[in-house]
């Protein structure tokens, strides 16, 4: 059985974002001004609407109040154009297809439409020719979502109980079986 790998561009991002996070601090005075810089307002929204539906409030902060979205819009500033420009074609994709089977687009569709979707793609183990960028911008989202998360400060002190003092000796990665290539 063969390994599931993600495209190099999708690798690339995550790398990227994994960088990014040891020198990404947003500022009070950034919050009240932030405008996103490489997504269009649109497609700002559809972020915060998957971040969100990636790591939802619960007892702790989502991702949202952890601004994720500004957090990739971030990335996707530093990113090369090319991986920039394969990101921005998932989120045409993920409107595309929720524009077809739910009449809008992503960020206007009900939460069960853009679950539907979000778990065909996360489960899809052998996607067609037209699912593929779906899957890939998928592992993309998921993987930017989670490093902008656990690397906020919201994160880091609401769900994770840093003090301030915390540091990982080693990283283990996600160890959920379905998970591990």
């Amino acid at each position: 059985m063969a390994a599931v790998t993600a495209p190099l561009w999708v690798e690339t991002l995550a790398s990227a974002a994994e960088q990014h996070a040891a020198h990404y601090q947003a500022s009070a005075a950034q919050a009240a001004a932030w405008v996103p810089k490489a997504l269009t307002p649109s497609q700002n929204d559809t972020v915060i609407t998957l971040a969100e539906l990636i790591i939802p409030q619960t007892d702790t902060a989502g991702a949202t109040k952890a601004n994720v979205n500004r957090f990739i819009d971030a990335v996707l500033v530093d990113a090369s154009p090319s991986d920039r420009q394969k990101f921005v074609d998932g989120l045409v994709w993920l409107d595309a297809q929720t524009q077809r089977d739910a009449g809008a687009p992503f960020a206007k569709a009900s939460v069960a439409h853009q679950t539907a979707l979000l778990t065909a793609l996360s489960t899809n183990k052998a996607p067609s020719a037209a699912e593929q960028a779906g899957v890939d911008f998928f592992k993309a989202i998921k993987s930017l979502t989670v490093t902008g998360y656990y690397t906020s400060e919201v994160g880091m002190r609401e769900e994770m109980g840093d003090d301030g003092n915390m540091f990982f000796m080693e990283f283990k990665g996600c160890t959920h079986p379905e998970h591990k290539a």
